[in-house]
């Protein structure tokens, strides 16, 4: 990772599918950490912060055109630098 460039700001809602309008690749620069209702999760394909939910992969199922299916789990979620 790059220190020397300072880490922008976490957005609002963050996905890390590079098709989403909501895909900000300067913050991928850096590692991130999820967590919902306290526990930490690795899984975390989207979240948004506001609306307290985050998508994850269901499984290895996938749909026609090979991207995975997500499920949305709510909670109080938290996003930050590692």
């Amino acid at each position: 990772m790059n220190e020397a460039q300072p880490a922008p700001p976490l957005p609002d809602r963050l996905s890390t599918d590079p098709r989403s309008p909501h895909h900000v690749a300067a913050v991928f620069a850096h590692e991130i950490g999820i967590r919902l209702n306290g526990k930490e999760r690795s899984d975390v394909e989207e979240y948004c912060v506001s609306e307290g939910w985050v998508k994850v992969a269901a499984g290895r199922t996938v749909d026609r055109k090979g991207r995975p299916l997500l499920i949305k789990l709510t909670g109080r979620v938290e996003a930050f630098y590692r």
